[in-house]
């Protein structure tokens, strides 16, 4: 016991000390130019759900003018299934389950009953706090999703200079999008009626609240979260966001693979099909206005956008998110909560002109969740905390240069998968290079697959190799060694 203490010490989950701290404060990185940083992250956007990626019915303008001016990469990893061990790992550069965040965190009897805290640590090392203690001015706007209990710290405990959120504490909006002190901040997802379009307006009220953001730090280099509600569930557009998809005639063969299948046993495809193109339609909207501002403020060539979301799309089997469960994995297996691509494989783009290549795509390099702290502080010229975080610096990666990853990535899931069966895998898994393992936390159920071959996880060939299975295997019982009991 005395030495897993020993160990989760050295990974900074106590915080960074003040003498750090002003380390941190007085590099001589201040004297570089250093970039801004966005982070534009939705909530269950499938692999899939951009133009560019190949979806038969999304219009994505601005997403697809971000992928033309940056890299688009077709293999980046969340760290987590769902929502909030998602957001843990981009804040901490750690595995949620160092955290013991397994699950999305809401009321205290739910957190309690599995075993999870009520809230992040808002002393674990946070990408927030580094830079905020680099000089960078740091805001949050939108959901956050890492604590919404009463006791929760607001989102100023965490590094964050500026915040309004959603589903967290502190300032926030009511439900006729004026701001608020509290009003909203512990919205339920089923707390929306019919009526109510605040949800699916929601992306345009935290562009508001990231141009105020900008303009009020404008000559000061910063970092902004902007993170969305959509497009998870209730999706629930406007008549005005539906008419640029009247004429939508879905049909399942306009999809492949997994998803074809999945489209095929859709209640009413067509309709469901409508609803969600027009509420991505206001996330691409919103975008656009925010790459215009930037472009107005003549910031967008210091200014790295970084675009992804936090797990897969929902499963429409949820008898609450039926027309949220339209999201696309592409040919990718499993959805949100699946341990398989199609649950944890991202789509991520990544623009800084003359830094990042324009028009790129990068469809070989592996990327995750827990490479962002390290990769922000690289390009800020700071120096990484001692935290020992889980991933690696990726700066290489974004600036042009794929290569094979260094480390192996880990994953874990404790709940219950929706749907399909076969979107069920075992609960623990493993990519290290070209191999994907999964096996339960007892060693059995063993599933190998080679992705770069097979990336719809079809053909598991474990038996035919017992060399990499055991390798694998040994790997996973490792890292379960290091995590809280």
């Amino acid at each position: 016991m005395n030495s897993r203490r020993t160990f989760l010490k050295t990974l900074g989950l106590g915080g960074i000390s003040l003498a750090m701290q002003g380390c941190l404060a007085a590099t001589g990185a201040r004297n570089k130019p250093r970039p801004n940083f966005i982070f534009f992250f939705t909530d269950d956007q499938g692999w899939q759900d951009l133009k560019c990626a190949g979806h038969p019915y999304l219009k994505t303008p601005n997403m697809d003018r971000l992928a033309k001016e940056g890299t688009r990469f077709e293999q980046f990893y969340s760290s987590a299934s769902v929502c909030s061990p998602s957001r843990a790992a981009f804040m901490t550069g750690h595995y949620p389950a160092r955290h013991r965040i397994h699950q999305h965190l809401w009321k205290h009897s739910h957190n309690k009953h599995l075993g999870m805290p009520d809230y992040l640590d808002p002393k674990a090392a946070m990408v927030t706090r580094i830079l905020q203690n680099a000089g960078y001015h740091t805001g949050h706007f939108g959901k956050w999703h890492l604590g919404n209990t009463q006791n929760a710290p607001e989102p100023g405990a965490y590094g964050i200079d500026a915040y309004r959120t959603l589903v967290g504490t502190g300032p926030s909006w009511d439900r006729n999008g004026k701001k608020s002190k509290t009003d909203l901040a512990h919205l339920s997802y089923d707390s929306c009626t019919n009526k109510d379009h605040f949800w699916t307006h929601s992306t345009d009220l935290i562009v508001d609240e990231a141009i105020a953001f900008l303009e009020k730090n404008e000559g000061q280099p910063f970092y902004l979260n902007l993170w969305t509600l959509l497009p998870h569930a209730p999706n629930r557009p406007t008549t005005e966001q539906l008419k640029k998809y009247q004429g939508l005639k879905a049909k399942p063969e306009d999809f492949e693979s997994w998803m074809r299948g999945y489209a095929e046993k859709a209640s009413d495809l067509e309709e469901q099909m409508k609803t969600y193109c027009a509420v991505m339609g206001n996330i691409d909207a919103a975008l656009g206005r925010l790459l215009d501002k930037l472009d107005e403020m003549k910031i967008a060539d210091h200014t790295l956008i970084f675009f992804t979301s936090d797990n897969g799309p929902e499963d429409y089997h949820i008898g609450n998110v039926r027309n949220s469960g339209m999201g696309s994995t592409g040919r990718l297996r499993g959805r949100k909560r699946s341990l398989y691509e199609g649950g944890i494989r991202m789509p991520c783009i990544a623009r800084w002109p003359d830094h990042i290549p324009a028009g790129a795509v990068d469809k070989t390099s592996v990327m995750a969740a827990v490479d962002w702290l390290p990769t922000v502080c690289a390009l800020a010229g700071i120096p990484t905390p001692d935290i020992k975080p889980d991933g690696e610096d990726v700066s290489d990666i974004l600036k042009g240069t794929p290569r094979a990853r260094r480390r192996p990535l880990f994953w874990e899931w404790r709940g219950r998968v929706h749907g399909n069966k076969a979107f069920t895998p075992p609960g623990l898994a493993i990519r290290d290079g070209d191999w994907k393992l999964f096996a339960e936390p007892d060693g059995s159920r063993k599933e190998l697959y080679h992705i770069p071959k097979d990336p719809e996880e079809r053909n598991n060939v474990a038996e035919q190799n017992p060399i990499i299975v055991s390798r694998l295997l040994q790997q996973l019982s490792e890292w379960k060694e290091t995590l809280p009991e």
